[in-house]
């Protein structure tokens, strides 16, 4: 199992401690080898800073997307056309499927593609492109040839108003596909060094950003140039009775459920984040589970088919005779994302709370 004080992968200098984020001091980062930090970033600068120093990094590395040259809907590509101009910062039609086709056949080339889809309800119209032609791009060729330039960027998730396709989590489509990998950072300095680790990967990413968590909080984030790696879950709070697991937005309404726990119980829960949908890294949530012996598992897609059901199946294989309560799931409704009744659809901290409280009094 990965140590829950696992480091950064770091590409600089100089270091200063960081006391603003719960979540990460309570995983015990190794603050020796962070770089020197800015203050005051939010999720979206952090991920303009990453795009920043991959276009200063690789002189073939683009950007582009609907509105992107503009700064994006979001503002997380502002001031990047002016920087490096706009051959390598442009906007696209309104098609998103033509996006993924010529961010797959840049990357096929041997260019770093880094292209946006606006919002990841939108996606689905590459979906030919990115399952058909990006994912099985090395394997049909026999490891010949590969894609593994392109990085797919996609705000997803509630974010208050959203409705029916504004609000959607895709991550379980893409996580059914061999060949892409899929991640879904938490916060600001996570989404930075994923982000650097996706554009790098050799395999093509879809990287899901949580819309919500934009601009909730700002924190210290490394100025330069460092990377989180793929495929590696993160231990953030050790704990004796129950595991509890998620991704993206939902780790901070995962924390609040626990603390609930904590003070109204006195339950002990080990809080994972797995960072990486696809692949995921099962043998440290195995490692947690066979010490709590229960599991709660939470997103914000709906239940039936989300990937809390592939951790719940694979988890029950692993450590089925050290499991003291069934798996339990904490998701979205089977339903369309509703608009008014947003905050009755998506998982808060009571639900969380309940299903904690439930496993450890089965």
């Amino acid at each position: 199992m990965p140590d829950c004080h696992e480091s950064y992968i770091v590409n600089s200098q100089s270091c200063r401690p960081d006391l603003l984020t719960i979540l990460n001091s309570a995983a015990g980062l190794n603050h020796s080898l962070l770089l020197s930090l800015t203050a005051n970033l939010c999720r979206f600068t952090a991920i303009n800073s990453a795009m920043r120093v991959a276009l200063q990094t690789d002189p073939t590395a683009t950007v582009f997307g609907e509105d992107v040259a503009f700064g994006g809907v979001f503002r997380c590509s502002v001031g990047l056309k002016e920087e490096f101009g706009a051959s390598r910062v442009f906007n696209t039609p309104l098609s998103e499927q033509g996006i993924a086709g010529f961010a797959i056949g840049y990357a096929a080339m041997g260019g770093t593609a880094i292209a946006e889809m606006q919002f990841a309800d939108y996606i689905f119209p590459a979906m030919d492109q990115l399952v058909n032609e990006a994912a099985k791009y090395r394997y049909r060729s026999g490891n010949e040839f590969n894609c593994g330039g392109l990085t797919i960027r996609a705000p997803c998730g509630a974010v208050g108003h959203g409705g029916h396709y504004h609000s959607q989590s895709p991550e379980a489509y893409f996580a059914h596909t061999p060949g892409l990998k899929v991640v879904m950072p938490r916060d600001a300095r996570e989404a930075k060094g994923l982000l650097l680790a996706s554009i790098r990967d050799p395999d093509p990413v879809i990287f899901l950003e949580p819309k919500a968590l934009y601009r909730t909080s700002v924190e210290d984030v490394p100025d330069g140039d460092y990377e989180v790696p793929l495929g590696v879950a993160q231990v953030l709070r050790a704990g004796a009775d129950v595991t509890v697991v998620g991704w993206g937005a939902q780790l901070r309404v995962l924390a609040e459920g626990c603390d609930m726990a904590r003070a109204r119980d006195g339950i002990s829960c080990e809080l994972i984040d797995l960072r990486t949908v696809l692949p995921w890294d099962a043998a440290t949530v195995a490692a947690s589970v066979r010490k709590t012996g229960r599991l709660v598992v939470s997103h914000e897609a709906p239940r039936t088919c989300g990937f809390a059901a592939e951790v719940a199946a694979d988890l029950q294989e692993r450590c089925f005779l050290h499991l003291q309560a069934p798996v339990a799931r904490v998701c979205g409704y089977d339903t369309p994302f509703p608009l008014v009744f947003e905050r009755h659809y998506a998982p808060d901290a009571l639900k969380v709370y309940e299903a904690i409280k439930k496993a450890v009094n089965y």
